[in-house]
């Protein structure tokens, strides 16, 4: 790859390296939603500068203009990927671009003049993403070549689908058109990523919206009717090459981690549940001659607990499934931090050896029979569990919210989530985890609202990819 424009972003990094050794995040960047849809969801602010009077505190919240907009998963319009293309006249990581996961709106925030205070600046409303694209229900998105990648669950106007990728213009937002030109058997949708270095996506599946929105279908579960297969594309053309079946018990195949280097062919994947026992896993994609397969490289059990202590939904099964819900492969490619929201645990794994990870530490905070607390707040029962989880530049901190979606929540926790926000110092030299006793904002410093992913200021782990070694 040749390299493009010159660029007056100091945040885009050329390569992993740089990102590593670029200074830390000043700010958090947190989305929040009123589960009862009677106020605005919100754009939150958290202090990250340990040396600030306002450390570990919330400094601003920008609310959305309407109700019910369900906000989840949200990205940054430009990211280091910009430096090999042409696809943006001045990159900046400027924008942040919210989807309401129930309404299907975007809403473009600037974080300019002021990082601090972003404002609201554009609303791209449902109809536009359906009448252009195909598709409702959007889910996550990345900055990528030729546009913003927008993962949707449903199809145009909350039709069962396919879901797909819908393509963004980096610069004016406004939606281009599907990104798949093939989609071959894929229908399905959940996360989208690639490895830039060898032109080709990657894309997994959780259901369409009326498998999800309702909470957990537990006997569409035993069914073995949710995602289950990673789908292979060709990144420059849309046009699907490959689908690998992990295999039908292991329902749910959600976030994906590539390798952040720009020429390697491999990644992670998280698997919420299987069928047969409980347990979660965590499985390895990777080149196997011209084609991808796929191997389980960790797998996490469920834990026994009393029917009394259990909500009704796991109360036949006398057990805590992990429910892992998201994963976070730090920028050097050493460290995998996996968030098991059931049992209320955050691990982490040495990946040197993708193929054979090795665990070096855990934290727990809340869960759902367990409730641990946070060491600021010992007598405080936590609500939730480690879900989201994002990880700095430089892999030494970690930040995790609670809530997972709304009516799943209910499920899981139906004496309801109380929302906070935790940071870990991690050790990036042999391993290990605690929790940071100064950051903590909990309950009504979210005034109410559930917290769900975080964005770091100058970019994170999650949401870069390098075109350079």
């Amino acid at each position: 790859m040749a390299d493009s424009l010159s660029h007056s972003d100091p945040t885009l990094y050329r390569t992993p390296a740089e990102a590593v050794a670029a200074p830390p995040e000043k700010l958090a960047y947190v989305v929040g939603f009123d589960r009862t849809a009677r106020r605005p969801d919100a754009l939150m602010t958290v202090d990250t500068d340990p040396g600030s009077p306002s450390y570990g505190r919330v400094v601003n919240t920008a609310r959305l203009p309407n109700l019910g907009d369900e906000l989840h998963h949200f990205g940054w319009n430009a990211c280091s990927s910009a430096l090999a293309h042409a696809c943006h006249s001045d990159p900046q990581r400027r924008f942040l671009i919210l989807p309401g996961l129930r309404s299907s709106r975007l809403h473009v925030f600037d974080t300019r003049p002021d990082p601090a205070r972003p404002r609201l600046v554009k609303v791209i409303e449902a109809d536009e993403l359906a009448a252009k694209a195909g598709y409702s229900r959007p889910h996550t998105l990345h900055c990528g070549p030729g546009g913003v990648f927008l993962s949707c669950l449903g199809g145009a106007y909350g039709a069962e689908g396919p879901g797909g990728v819908a393509l963004l213009d980096h610069e004016t937002f406004d939606v281009l058109r599907p990104w798949e030109t093939d989609r071959g058997p894929q229908h399905l949708a959940y996360d989208v990523w690639w490895h830039l270095g060898h032109d080709i996506a990657v894309t997994s599946e959780w259901g369409t919206p009326s498998m999800i929105e309702n909470g957990l279908d537990a006997e569409l579960l035993l069914r073995r009717g949710y995602g289950h297969a990673l789908h292979f594309w060709e990144l420059g053309t849309g046009r699907h090459l490959q689908r690998v079946d992990l295999g039908d018990e292991h329902q749910m195949v959600l976030e994906l981690r590539p390798a952040h280097d720009p020429e390697a062919t491999w990644g992670f994947a998280g698997v919420v549940v299987s069928v047969a026992d409980l347990s979660a896993s965590v499985w390895l994609w990777h080149r196997d001659g011209q084609a991808f397969a796929v191997r389980k490289v960790i797998t996490i059990p469920a834990e026994p607990a009393a029917p009394e202590d259990l909500p009704p939904a796991l109360k036949p099964f006398g057990a805590v499934p992990p429910l892992v819900t998201d994963i976070n492969l730090s920028v050097d490619d050493r460290w995998l931090y996996v968030s098991a929201w059931g049992t209320g645990e955050l691990l982490q794994f040495d990946v040197s050896d993708p193929f054979h990870p090795r665990r070096t530490a855990s934290v727990r905070l809340g869960g759902i029979v367990g409730r641990e607390p946070h060491p600021s707040a010992p007598d405080v029962p936590l609500t939730g569990g480690p879900q989201m989880l994002e990880l700095s530049r430089d892999g030494r901190r970690v930040y995790v919210t609670n809530s997972l979606y709304g009516a799943w929540d209910d499920q899981f926790y139906p004496g309801g989530i109380r929302p906070w926000m935790a940071k870990l110092d991690a050790d990036t030299g042999h391993g290990g985890l605690a929790a940071d006793p100064r950051f903590f904002p909990h309950g009504d410093d979210f005034q109410g609202l559930r917290v769900h992913q975080t964005r770091l200021q100058g970019g994170d782990a999650s949401s870069d990819s390098y075109c350079f070694r």
